[in-house]
């Protein structure tokens, strides 16, 4: 475990207050929900929850299905990173931050065809994985459609190619979408 330095206090009501330096480093949003573990030497430890996450073989073996019907890779993603992958090397995207272009799609609750995501203007914020380097993306096409639960965005299908000229049509948006329909139903129960 990493040292901080930085000491809080309990309030009245039993809150304490994540600084806003480490909220943003670990992307803890309002709202978010944290599980909370205690171990054997009295220590708290405040670990975010992600319910896509714990879907975990099933998300992977769905996953695997989607891949063998399309033939593209398959990313599964939850509000943060990507959790399950198929198609593509795990150690490539397997647990890797999600990008701006995943975030928004959650955020508007809205399924996004994209063909030559590399022609927009600015392809960083447009990437599926977010990098600290300036490479382009590594598509040539996404379907992007956020799993909603209870009007809560809490992760994503992601369909996407890297095969030259290859472009995705209504028909992968609409498999994306009933993934990620399936996938929230699963976790609404």
């Amino acid at each position: 475990m990493k040292a901080t330095g930085i000491v809080r206090r309990i309030d009245d009501l039993g809150r304490v207050v994540i600084p806003k330096e480490i909220r943003r480093t670990m992307r803890i949003r309002e709202g978010d929900p944290l599980e909370i573990y205690v171990d054997r030497e009295g220590e708290v430890i405040l670990k975010k929850y992600s319910p896509v996450g714990e879907l975990g073989d099933f998300a992977k073996e769905y996953a695997d299905s989607l891949f063998e019907a399309v033939g593209h890779i398959i990313l599964i993603a939850d509000r943060d990173n990507i959790v399950a992958v198929a198609g593509a090397s795990k150690k490539e995207f397997l647990n890797k931050p999600i990008g701006q272009v995943v975030e928004k799609v959650m955020e508007d609750r809205k399924a996004v065809l994209i063909n030559n995501p590399n022609e927009r203007k600015n392809t960083k914020s447009g990437c599926i994985i977010d990098s600290d380097d300036d490479e382009p993306c590594k598509f040539t096409a996404e379907v992007l459609a956020p799993i909603v639960v209870e009007g809560d965005a809490i992760g994503a299908v992601i369909i996407c190619s890297r095969e030259p000229n290859t472009q995705m049509a209504e028909m992968e948006q609409k498999l994306a979408e009933t993934a990620a329909g399936f996938l929230g139903k699963q976790m609404a129960q």
